[in-house]
């Protein structure tokens, strides 16, 4: 095998075979890059994480308590727990992954903020569908504190709203949906969500219908690869206080 190629894990799971590979890039000096792809998609990769951090902190600036217990919907390489894990105010950060592998890649510390995550205290992942807990409006997203409500909870899930990765996924969108995960957050809380491409004004208006506030940033971030830019969107939404 290649030393500037490496697959790390792959396993077959219910949305597909899921694959993490190492590569080295080499008109980049030869950085790592993490990268991960299920089925034909690729999900993720480390070079660009801009999106992750950015939807942590744009969530989390619009919450004004003291201390903040969070939700992450979707691991994946770990960039949106470990950002929203630089907020001091983070008191309890829960991640919701429907795929064991890839906690068990943040476990073994086969991935960059593998020890970060695992290492701090606040921290801890539940092998759960997210969509799923989101339904069940009478308990809420931590296991050891069912009845607890949220301040924050991100989402990085699926490419888009109406590009999901499973088409069970696509109800969480509904205003049906979004009301049921509005019942998981405590009154004044933030809902975040990151999706790619610009922001469509008409998600942001059915956000509306739900919380009492709702707004689009538009993230632009570099690609080294290009030379150019990519884009994507982060949508922050507030229950009324």
């Amino acid at each position: 095998m290649s030393l500037n190629y490496e697959e790390l894990d792959f396993q077959k799971t219910p949305l597909g075979d899921l694959m993490l590979r190492r590569r080295k890039i080499l008109q980049l000096g030869g950085l790592d890059v993490y990268e991960v792809k299920l089925g034909e998609h690729f999900l993720m990769t480390s070079l660009f994480h801009e999106a992750e951090s950015q939807l942590s902190l744009l969530g989390l600036e619009n919450t004004e308590q003291e201390e903040l217990d969070v939700v992450v919907g979707g691991l994946g390489l770990g960039y949106t727990a470990a950002a929203a894990l630089e907020d001091q105010r983070v008191k309890s950060l829960v991640v919701i992954e429907f795929l064991e592998p890839v906690i068990r890649w943040h476990n073994q510390h086969l991935v960059p903020m593998g020890k970060t995550l695992t290492e701090d205290p606040r921290c801890r992942f539940v092998q759960a569908d997210f969509f799923a807990l989101s339904r069940r409006v009478t308990e809420n997203f931590d296991p050891e504190s069912p009845l607890k409500k949220h301040h924050v909870i991100l989402l990085d899930i699926d490419h888009t709203p109406t590009h999901v990765l499973h088409q069970t996924n696509s109800h969480f969108y509904s205003e049906e949906g979004l009301r049921e995960l509005r019942e998981h957050l405590h009154r004044g809380g933030v809902f975040a969500l990151w999706a790619d491409g610009s922001p469509q004004e008409s998600f942001t208006n059915h956000l509306r219908k739900v919380f009492s506030q709702a707004e689009s940033h538009h993230i632009r971030f570099d690609n080294p690869i290009t030379g150019g830019s990519s884009e994507g969107t982060v949508y922050v939404a507030r229950k009324e206080s």
